[in-house]
């Protein structure tokens, strides 16, 4: 009897007669053995598999005899995975093509029609290798595994645009660091999985993750819920009781929507982040606290700044490390990755049939604009799945969803004030809404684009 090594196993290649065969034989010798004909699809397998080895086709129907999609993959792959061992094959290798995907980081070649010992023998000292890679990245605070996905998140953070990967690569900078970060971005991008991304990749990921959405606190509950009080210090404060600072202790504080609280609420946590230490309301104690700061706002906080309504000195304060989420329509790559992940994900769920979206679907919800960004596109995937009665879904399944393309927003408001608040918008998130810099691409002074932020209400 053949004994089953404990190893997962991906092949991907668009012959669903190379798929059904490896899949027969390999099944026998490994735990786990999936398939899949889309290429596409990889990040999406990457971040919710936990692959040990990807058997990945060198040539799809793109591109039938270079081998530029099998290099292409190979190299997104280890960007997301970097412990997982890639075995390529293709009907069309030579030794120079064999040479080349080992210098770029695959653990071996198989040429097609493989023998099947051979492909056996290469698949478990591939296994071997990435079996020890993981034991490795055990010890390591900069898992590269925590890039696109982390048991805090509800989600993983998929993204195989260069905007997203930028980000990513960045926040593995960071992390390991305890430079306060602030986070930008518009409404659905994700900012609240980044602060979870951040924490899991810092050296504090043991310790906790206390979030808090500083724009449900009222003004009147602000000092108790984030510094705590004792018991008697007002009418119902009937026990003591520590705040959100002191939950965090050893851990990351994410304080999302900062830029909602009024300059008093400002000045209040201004003092707590300078000195690093609290005072529980109705107490004259003070307790230090050790915390990395992650906060996080969709406000042009710059242009608070310079309207009195967010304090510099604070805004300095949190800002040691910024990142700048772009919209969804500016990471186009990334949606059908998305779309993909949500249809399986609500397919589940709700236990529907869905499997895949149609390439109509595709065309459509790459062109559309996305205002909502990510949350809206989930959404909008989860209704459609929900409503759907086959396995693909169709256009008209995004029954209530209004399609819209930037060339048809540009018709509609074709008028001089219109386009320069689009040229204004894309200045400052091209500069990350730093005021100079976006003002010299203008061509203008720091005083008239403040007159135009302020005008426009950017």
């Amino acid at each position: 009897m053949t004994s089953t090594l404990q190893g997962k196993i991906l092949i991907v290649d668009d012959d669903a007669g190379v798929l059904s065969a490896a899949n027969l034989l390999l099944k026998r010798h490994f735990k786990q053995v999936d398939t899949e004909k889309n290429p596409l699809r990889i990040p999406y397998w990457v971040n919710s598999g936990g692959y040990d080895v990807i058997l990945l086709d060198m040539n799809f129907t793109r591109d039938l005899s270079s081998g530029k999609e099998g290099f292409e993959w190979l190299d997104k792959i280890l960007d997301l995975d970097p412990s997982i061992s890639v075995v390529l094959f293709t009907a069309y290798g030579d030794i120079e093509m064999a040479v080349r995907a080992i210098k770029l980081g695959a653990k071996d070649f198989v040429l097609k029609p493989w023998q099947n010992e051979k492909l056996i023998d290469t698949l478990k000292n591939a296994l071997a290798i990435a079996q020890e890679n993981k034991a490795a990245k055990v010890m390591l605070p900069d898992n590269k595994l925590m890039k696109q996905t982390s048991p805090l998140s509800e989600h993983p953070f998929i993204g195989i645009s260069e905007p997203i990967q930028h980000i990513l690569n960045t926040i593995e900078r960071v992390a390991i660091t305890d430079a306060n970060i602030l986070i930008l971005g518009e409404n659905g991008t994700g900012k609240d999985l980044v602060a979870k991304n951040i924490h899991q990749q810092s050296l504090r990921k043991d310790k906790p993750f206390v979030a808090v959405d500083l724009g449900a606190i009222s003004e009147s509950l602000f000092e108790s819920e984030l510094f705590g009080h004792v018991k008697g210090a007002f009418t119902d404060a009937k026990e003591d009781r520590i705040g959100k600072f002191e939950e965090a202790d050893g851990g990351t504080i994410f304080l999302d929507e900062i830029g909602n609280i009024s300059l008093p609420m400002q000045a209040k946590l201004l003092t707590v982040l300078q000195n690093r230490n609290i005072t529980k309301v109705g107490s004259n104690k003070t307790k230090s606290i050790d915390i990395k700061l992650v906060c996080a706002t969709n406000k042009s906080v710059y242009k608070m700044v310079a309207d009195n309504q967010f304090r510099q000195d604070l805004l300095y304060r949190i800002n040691t490390i910024e990142l700048q989420l772009p919209p969804l329509r500016e990471r186009k790559d990334d949606i059908p990755l998305l779309a993909d992940y949500f249809v399986h994900l609500y397919a589940k769920k709700y236990n529907r049939p869905v499997a895949s979206l149609s390439t109509a679907v595709i065309k459509q919800i790459q062109k559309h604009q996305w205002p909502g960004n990510v949350r809206e596109l989930q959404h909008a995937i989860e209704r459609a799945v929900i409503l759907s009665q086959t396995d693909t879904l169709q256009p008209e399944d995004f029954k209530g969803l209004r399609f819209t393309t930037e060339s048809s927003n540009l018709v509609e408001t074709l008028q001089l004030e219109e386009m320069e608040v689009l040229l204004i918008k894309k200045a400052m998130q091209k500069h990350n809404g730093n005021i100079t810099e976006t003002a010299r691409e203008l061509g203008l002074t720091r005083a008239s684009l403040y007159r135009r932020l302020e005008k426009y209400g950017i």
